[in-house]
């Protein structure tokens, strides 16, 4: 498992291994693991798609920690196009965003707007955890807030752990501080429950009143 909050990720056979600078060759053996089932919380093989979002998490918080992780290394490279030949499906999916993208993306969203503070901390969380759309609209503040709520969040002072309900039940998620706030999934976030006053239920809701006002609803 390689956790982004930590120090420090487990490589094969549950090893501590340093995870800066990023090692090509320790991701490969990740997502191995993840394709095997070896490193999913309910031991069942990884989708190539869940793998493809957990490999752009990695690259951006190693982006965020001034690193890069090259993905077109042969240890990661040609370990992912096996696993696409083995467990894939005929490719219907469109390529995974890069952190380029997703500072593409940010860049047209109007922070001095709630609509636009919203987006930016479901992008930057999104990304930064390897998320589903499903699984980050269905986010409460905190536990057993509203009865469709497929999770929640709890703010720490290095990062956040999301809990996320799935199939296959529950799992945690961390996700770490960025080291510019300007790209942070934290601070974006805090910046968004702040200013949209934001304290019970639902995580992301609708934004309404020309973009003034945040409602209740959960948005789908």
């Amino acid at each position: 498992m390689i956790a982004t909050g930590n120090t420090s990720v487990l490589g094969a056979g549950g090893r501590a291994l340093e995870h800066l600078p990023p090692d090509p060759q320790i991701v490969g053996l990740y997502i191995t693991a993840c394709a095997s089932g070896a490193a999913t919380a309910n031991r069942q093989p990884a989708a190539v798609s869940s793998i493809e979002r957990r490999l752009s998490a990695l690259s951006w918080h190693y982006l965020q920690l001034g690193e890069r992780l090259d993905r077109g290394d042969r240890h990661i490279a040609t370990v992912l196009d096996g696993i696409r030949h083995t467990h894939g499906r005929p490719p219907v999916q469109k390529e995974a965003v890069l952190p380029e993208d997703l500072i593409a993306m940010l860049g047209t969203l109007d922070r001095g707007t709630l609509r636009g503070l919203r987006d930016r901390a479901m992008l930057l969380m999104g990304f930064a955890g390897g998320l589903r759309r499903s699984e980050i609209v269905g986010l409460d503040v905190g536990p057993k807030q509203t009865e469709d709520s497929s999770g929640w969040v709890e703010i720490l002072e290095r990062g956040m752990v999301l809990t996320l309900r799935g199939k296959n039940g529950w799992r945690e998620v961390e996700i770490g501080r960025g080291s510019s706030d300007g790209t942070c999934p934290v601070v974006a976030l805090e910046t968004w429950l702040k200013l949209g006053r934001i304290a019970h239920g639902p995580l992301f809701r609708r934004v309404t009143g020309q973009g003034k006002t945040v409602g209740s609803e959960r948005l789908r």
